[in-house]
């Protein structure tokens, strides 16, 4: 029996080739798969319009109306007569102001700058010459605010009415922070007040506003205004 297979062919020698042919076949249907697009069908149909003949737009005629041309101008004067200007016109001789170096240039008496005073504020911490309480002119310059303090609040204990928490009834500790000033000429001014009760503050007020006159401050030699925070603490007994 003869075998049917022919011995010459050898389906092995181009097994890379057929390979390779079949990847890159497997590739670019890949590819084609991956890119392929499709689109939803619009559920409107397009219709064309043909227009086959121009249509012709009739203009409606409007009415022309006759406008009057404007009046010519007034005719010009046939003869012009000139005027002659009889006033005499006096001319302003303008000086010249620059000088030569032969000139003598007067001497110039000396000007007097004077200092702009600003009103300076210091607080009464730092300030270098405190101001001076009534009676305490004599005390030493190192200890003039120990003495300002004491005296402050010695004329707070005496005037400030505490019976008046009692009768806006508040109770226990009441602290009341007051800031004034103590301008240049040593007067109080600018008295401001904190408290629980807006009575509090005017009795605060008052009662500050009510110190005397003393001797202004000075920082550097020179008087200035100074700021003074005074907390004033009492207890209302229930």
């Amino acid at each position: 029996m003869e075998p049917k297979k022919n011995p010459k062919a050898d389906l092995s020698k181009n097994s890379g080739l057929y390979f390779a042919i079949g990847l890159a076949a497997i590739l670019f249907i890949t590819w084609r798969a991956i890119e392929h697009k499709t689109y939803e069908k619009d559920d409107y149909a397009y219709q064309a319009l043909d227009v086959d003949e121009e249509l012709d737009e009739e203009v409606p005629i409007t009415e022309q109306l006759n406008t009057p041309p404007p009046p010519p101008p007034p005719p010009a004067p046939e003869v012009i007569e000139v005027v002659e200007d009889e006033e005499e016109v006096e001319e302003t001789i303008i000086e010249s102001t620059e000088t030569t170096q032969d000139e003598v240039i007067e001497e110039v008496e000396d000007i007097e700058v004077e200092e702009e005073e600003v009103d300076i504020e210091v607080p009464f911490s730092v300030i270098e010459d405190a101001p001076i309480f009534p009676g305490c002119e004599k005390v030493a310059k190192s200890k003039r605010k120990a003495c300002m303090s004491e005296k402050i609040n010695k004329v707070i204990q005496r005037k400030f009415n505490t019976g008046l928490a009692s009768d806006l009834g508040l109770s226990g500790r009441q602290r009341i922070s007051v800031i004034f000033k103590i301008d240049k000429n040593g007067n109080i001014t600018g008295v401001r007040a904190r408290a629980p009760h807006p009575r509090l503050e005017a009795e605060a007020k008052k009662v500050v506003g009510a110190l005397p006159k003393m001797t202004p401050g000075k920082q550097r030699g020179r008087a200035v205004t100074v700021t003074y925070s005074l907390p004033i603490v009492f207890k209302v007994e229930d």
